[in-house]
């Protein structure tokens, strides 16, 4: 058992664990000492250019410095759980306000502390469009962990959330956290990349290339996986087979793991309006797990 209003984000190129301190604006924290791990592939000039001119406050279309974004909740609710928000996009963009901040928000009214990751994007290896953001996954984890008592978070309760690519970036997070992504760039890499817990909702890139009613070779539970709660539907593709068979990958290795594949609700609803009301409910029956698993007070009342 594991124990348990949208502000206006101010975009700043910060030094590592530097902040912007305006009272209307959330801290942006620059994730890596030197720009960008060694080995990092730019984006052309010309295209990120173009990129940069398409990115707007609901979407982010380039990205070459990765930062985490915080989101506390009120001193008197935060209960000391927190949370990483993978917004989706495909690996070329970010869905950055509806499946980034506004979980953020959510997120908040349960008293946990996020931590929107703003990871790289678009794609900058064809074969392998997660692996720089799965960096950038993996350095979040350690940053917050490592930092957990500035924000008064238990170490031992710092999960991953994401939405379609951003739920294939939390799986690989949580699969591959003993994989050493990047070399090790100071003593903040001495801290486990491991997420205590994950959600993904309506995660994307799970099934293989060649037999997409199988599951990717890259999707690996065992033993160490962290607890997971999955949302989907049916109708989104292929989506609601590639969760099923994850869950028996789960059941497998005797990990804790909640699935609810819903008939009707498409994909990238996150917490807006949807015309299915039953695939609206996803927020409640998280909230019910997060509390089942011991990460948020009996008492904590989502506001959605």
């Amino acid at each position: 058992m594991l124990f348990g209003s949208i502000l206006a984000t101010v975009f700043l190129m910060l030094p590592p664990g530097q902040a912007s301190a305006d009272s209307g604006s959330h801290e942006q924290l620059r994730l890596w000492p030197n720009g960008l791990p060694p080995g990092a592939r730019p984006v052309p000039a010309e295209r990120a250019a173009e990129l940069k001119t398409q990115s707007n406050s609901e979407w982010i279309r380039y990205v070459d410095d990765p930062t985490l974004t915080v989101y506390p909740p009120q001193r008197h609710q935060a209960n000391g759980t927190a949370v990483i928000v993978c917004p989706g996009g495909g690996y070329n963009g970010l869905a950055w306000r509806k499946e980034g901040l506004e979980i953020a928000e959510w997120l908040n009214t349960l008293g946990i502390t996020a931590f929107v990751l703003k990871y790289r994007v678009p794609r900058r290896d064809p074969e392998r469009p997660w692996f720089e953001p799965l960096q950038d996954a993996q350095r979040a984890i350690r940053y917050v962990r490592a930092h957990a008592a500035r924000w008064q978070l238990r170490p031992d309760r710092i999960g991953i959330l994401g939405f379609s690519a951003g739920g294939h970036l939390a799986a690989m997070a949580s699969m591959h956290w003993q994989r050493p992504t990047y070399p090790a760039q100071d003593e903040l890499d001495r801290h486990s990349a491991r997420p205590d817990f994950t959600i993904l909702v309506y995660a994307a890139y799970l099934g293989a290339k060649d037999d997409p009613r199988r599951l990717s070779r890259l999707v690996r539970v065992t033993p160490r996986t962290p607890p997971t709660f999955m949302v989907v539907t049916w109708d989104d593709k292929l989506r609601g087979l590639h969760a099923g068979l994850l869950l028996a990958e789960y059941k497998k290795a005797g990990v804790p793991a909640e699935c609810h594949v819903f008939a009707y609700g498409g994909h990238g609803y996150a917490l807006r309006p949807s015309p299915h009301p039953v695939a609206a409910t996803w927020p409640k029956l998280c909230a019910a797990w997060l509390r089942e698993m011991g990460l948020i007070p009996v008492g904590a009342s989502p506001a959605r």
